[in-house]
This record gives C-alpha cells, structure tokens and sequence, in this order.
C-alpha cells in the first residue's frame, strides 16, 4: 500500500506551491502561498518533527478502550471521547468500516484534490511548504457552522503521511504562521489523524480509525463545540464511492 501511495499523483508532493479551492470559497493564492514561506515560525527539522507526530498519535492508538467514554454511536461508526492532555477539551476517536481500498480512503483525507470533493466544511486548501512526497504544510479554511454561531476559521497544519503496518496513517498538527487574514479566526489542530489498515478477513475493505483534538478558539460555547465536532466526524465518512455505506446526514 504504502508503495502505490507514494507514486500516486494526489496529495502533498514536492513541487510549487498550489490552492485548492471550493467554487465560491475561500481566498488567497500561489503568490500568496509563496509570500508565506516566510512567515512560518518554530517548526524544528521536518524529519524529526514528523517522527514525534507520528509517535504521538502511535501512543493514542494504544490508549486502553476503558479509558474512553462513548459520545456517539450509529450502525456504522462509533466516537468517543477522552479529556485531552493539550489542551482544555477533549481528544476525540472514531471507528468504521469502509467498503474500499486504503490508498483510495487516504486519497480522500491527507492534502489533495480529493478532499474538497466530501468535505462540505472546507472552502479552500493551499499547499504552502512540501518537504518530502508524503509531508508538506497546508492551510485551509472552513464555512461558518451551527448557523454562524461558530464564524469561518483558518488552520494551518504540518501533514504527514506514512506507512502503518499493513495500511497508512495520515496525521496533523497546526504550526505557527504569522500571516493572518482578518476574515478568518485562526484554530489550532493538536496532534490529530487517521490510520487506515485492510480488514484481514476482507481486504477490499479498510478500517479506518480517527483521532481529533481541535481547538476552534474565540468564543464558543463548549455545548456547541462538542455538536460541532460530532457532526464533523460523521461527515468524515461520506467521501466519493463510500456514500452508501455510510449514508449519516
């Protein structure tokens, strides 16, 4: 898997900077890409960095199942819910099964032309830094949401994305960036992402496992967030070919 990954054509891949954008959504270009490279602060070595990402959410994987409480469950997906030891919130997990292959599911997750197709939050993706075919950094922005009780935030995340025993994990932290558009509040994405392995039994189908800890800032009151974050975690399952099996609206 991880060999067909890294040759395909989508996602973070080493070249110029590039956006993505939603008709209608969302600002900011190449030049102002470009313009940005600059203005990134604190990021240590990309290698090392992404070691201790990757590490970090390895070590959430592991976390023991009584520690984790159940917030929402369905025929298809499950999430639950821990307190988070970043930050004043929680760390947030999920669990289904999907009908299609790991390369097609990540395609669909990590940086790329894909994730503007299912994810409805989104409005615009740049591609501001790449390190490595599978590392890069990216800043995106999403609608205004629960009515614009939560206005439209920005984030820009270190992705990752690399071999998981027989699948991949795709994971994401939020990096420093001094340019800020007024438009946008700006949240910040602790260690976060998906690992994705072929069921052994049926390996024309994935297993796809999520963990969020995402920090929306400004004024929100927790109640809203916590709906706010399970809505967003059933959308997650609703990429292109893998509609019917996760029909959550």
């Amino acid at each position: 898997y991880r060999a067909s990954f890294i040759s395909g054509s989508r996602g973070c891949r080493r070249g110029a900077a590039a956006e993505v954008r939603r008709p209608g959504g969302g600002v900011g270009g190449v030049g102002d890409a470009l313009a940005g490279r600059k203005k990134m602060e604190g990021l240590p070595d990309a290698a090392a960095f992404a070691t201790r990402l990757k590490n970090t959410l390895i070590q959430y994987h592991s976390i023991e199942d009584d520690k984790w409480r159940v917030a929402k469950k369905t025929k298809d997906v499950t999430i639950w819910r821990k307190p988070s030891e970043e930050f004043n919130g929680y760390l947030f997990k999920a669990q289904g099964v999907i009908d299609d292959s790991v390369n097609s599911v990540i395609d669909h997750i990590r940086p790329g032309p894909c994730r503007l197709d299912w994810d409805s939050l989104m409005t615009s993706m740049d591609i501001l830094e790449h390190f490595e075919e599978n590392c890069c950094v990216m800043r995106y922005t999403t609608a205004g949401q629960l009515w614009n009780i939560i206005s439209p935030r920005e984030f820009v995340d270190f992705s990752y994305t690399v071999g998981y025993e027989e699948g991949l994990l795709s994971c994401g932290l939020s990096v420093d960036w001094n340019e800020k558009r007024p438009e946008f509040i700006r949240g910040y994405n602790h260690p976060c992402g998906w690992f994705c392995v072929p069921l052994k039994d049926s390996p024309h189908q994935s297993l796809l496992t999520g963990y969020i800890q995402t920090d929306l800032r400004g004024m929100i009151p927790q109640s809203a967030y916590s709906v706010l974050v399970k809505c967003q975690w059933m959308s997650n399952y609703r990429v292109p070919r893998l509609c019917e099996a996760f029909a959550i609206r």
